[in-house]
């Protein structure tokens, strides 16, 4: 059976609350047009002026007003909601999980995946350092859905290909991300293709997408990928949603007449 899946876009700021607010809106949009599942993307909850204002936010896992908003908003809907990444509480008090949390339509907690690749940049003078602000995981998350097999990863674990390959038939991508203008040009589409391609899989890929308050510009370019490379619809910037549909029987179809996956003889 077909689903519709929802992948949203925000330009999100320094508070808390006016994030959560425009997610719940953009949720309720995606909700009635028939979404079972929407995602939202890295740092839809805050977007800080520096870099440790997510740590001023932190939570413990359970409890807070990320997660409540997570859990109420898809109980609400009756939809499953993927949190792009919510900052959670680690052993070092400077720093954070940067995590994606899944909720299933009753609203319970049923998965979540700490980013594992921290991103390191320097471009001039643009430059980024996750790692002075985040704790990296070190755990592949997959997970059936009523939707097929949801594969969890961020951002920047985009360019690392066996991540995905760990996840063992994956039959969704999730990729919320906060791409830089710069890195977004160069490649953000081409990976997510890739992505797409190589393990025959539908990518959703929700992201940050515009001027910030702190003055970071975001590729945005919020897509749904198909399996065999199509892109399904998306949006260039600014805060949206983009809608398409998971065709199970696509995929198989695709998966029978291109068997890459089982032709595998490294890894």
């Amino acid at each position: 059976m077909n689903t519709k899946i929802a992948a949203i876009q925000m330009v999100s700021a320094p508070s808390v609350e006016a994030n959560l607010a425009s997610a719940g809106r953009l949720i309720a949009q995606a909700a009635a047009r028939g979404a079972q599942l929407a995602a939202l993307p890295e740092y839809f909850c805050i977007m800080g002026m520096k870099d440790t204002d997510k740590v001023d936010v932190r939570e413990p896992l359970g409890d807070g007003p990320i997660q409540r908003f997570l859990s109420h908003t898809a109980k609400q809907h009756g939809i499953w909601i993927v949190g792009g990444s919510v900052p959670l509480a680690c052993a070092d008090p400077r720093k954070v999980r940067n995590s994606s949390l899944v909720y299933d339509a009753q609203g319970k907690l049923v998965a979540r995946y700490d980013k594992i690749h921290l991103f390191g940049f320097q471009m001039g003078e643009e430059q980024y350092q996750e790692s002075r602000t985040i704790e990296a995981g070190d755990t592949p998350v997959s997970i059936d859905t009523p939707f097929g097999r949801l594969g969890l990863s961020i951002c920047y674990d985009l360019r690392f290909p066996e991540l995905y390959r760990a996840m063992k038939g994956v039959d969704i991508i999730l990729a919320p991300s906060a791409f830089t203008e710069t890195t977004g040009r160069a490649h953000w589409e081409t990976l997510l293709r890739a992505r797409a391609i190589e393990n025959l899989a539908y990518v959703a890929a929700p992201a940050q997408g515009g001027l910030h308050p702190n003055g970071r510009e975001t590729h945005g370019d919020t897509m749904i990928v198909d399996p065999w490379g199509v892109v399904l619809d998306r949006l260039p910037r600014g805060e949206g949603v983009v809608m398409a549909q998971v065709n199970p029987q696509r995929m198989r179809a695709l998966r029978g007449s291109l068997p890459a996956l089982t032709h595998r003889t490294i890894g």
